[in-house]
């Protein structure tokens, strides 16, 4: 496996971050002190993903960003904010970043978002000529509360939108994160009824509560709804949960830098930023998210 590379001029976070890759089984893993010391290691060797710090000298996670999407296309860059880097934050994930995790919850984030991505892969399954002629497409599934079936439900949408439409790896990348996002908060907040702030105070209760209600009635009867709706000039999913919903009008705006350093709404950004349009009908447990092929990554609208 090529070697992750961690950039960060802080030598105590360059510590705790590679001691947590190490931990997950990461051994390759590269570290420099800021973003053109990045660049000059990838043209070394190509690296399979960045997670570099924001704030830093010479060239900061923002520059960084927009040079990696420039030269290393396909290369997903994960961010770690902190507080300060907020504004920062939010260009670099419109330029082009793959995720981010708040410096406060590496230890809990950093290792579960690291192997989210690296399962997303880039390269187009099939160029064959008749599917270079498809126009259109749809499919829908039901699905039960199995988190082992959100990797393979995602590649196989991502399939669908790249045989209707070119997409580029960075797209498809986003695209993919986006729908993780969503499908974990239907069956996580909608049809388990559990929130962001119980993993936040105590990960062992969130783990034993999750476990729990997977197994429990009424949650383990509830169902995720998916559609995927694909033409050449977008690409549209619909995902339902069967859980009680939520207000949208309540739904705090995860871009305000205030909230950018919370884990709590860190889907919701992601979703938001990488999609074009996000709609959500007024009992909260449906969201449709469209994304254009071919335009230009602008934050979404919200219905």
């Amino acid at each position: 496996m090529q070697p992750l590379l961690i950039v960060d001029d802080s030598l105590v976070d360059q510590r705790l971050v590679s001691g947590l890759l190490a931990a997950g089984g990461y051994e390759q893993v590269h570290v420099v002190s800021n973003g053109r010391e990045a660049i000059d290691a990838m043209r070394r060797q190509r690296p399979a993903m960045v997670i570099t710090d924001l704030v830093m000298p010479e060239m900061d996670g923002l520059q960084l960003v927009r040079a990696v999407v420039r030269e290393f296309t396909g290369v997903p860059v994960v961010l770690m904010t902190g507080y300060g880097s907020e504004d920062i934050a939010v260009q670099a994930l419109r330029a082009g970043a793959a995720s981010y995790v708040p410096k406060r919850a590496l230890q809990q984030l950093l290792l579960e978002t690291v192997s989210r991505i690296l399962a997303i892969p880039t390269e187009a399954d099939n160029d064959s000529r008749l599917l270079a002629r498809m126009t259109g497409s749809e499919c829908e599934f039901d699905l039960d509360n199995d988190l082992s079936l959100v990797p393979p439900l995602i590649g196989y949408l991502r399939c669908r939108m790249t045989q209707v439409a070119a997409c580029d790896d960075v797209m498809t990348i986003r695209v993919s994160v986006a729908l993780e996002e969503a499908l974990l908060n239907a069956i996580f907040h909608g049809n388990l009824e559990l929130g962001s702030e119980i993993r936040d105070l105590d990960h062992d209760i969130y783990q034993e509560l999750l476990e729990k209600r997977r197994t429990s009635a009424p949650y383990r009867n509830r169902r995720v709804k998916v559609t995927g709706r694909f033409r050449r000039d977008r690409a549209e999913f619909v995902i339902r949960d069967e859980g009680p919903g939520f207000d949208p009008e309540k739904l705090p705006d995860p871009t305000e830098l205030v909230n950018l350093d919370k884990t709590c709404g860190r889907g919701v950004l992601l979703m938001r930023t990488f999609m074009d349009q996000i709609h959500y009908n007024d009992s909260g447990n449906e969201v449709t998210m469209t994304k254009l092929l071919g335009g230009v990554l602008e934050p979404a609208t919200v219905h």
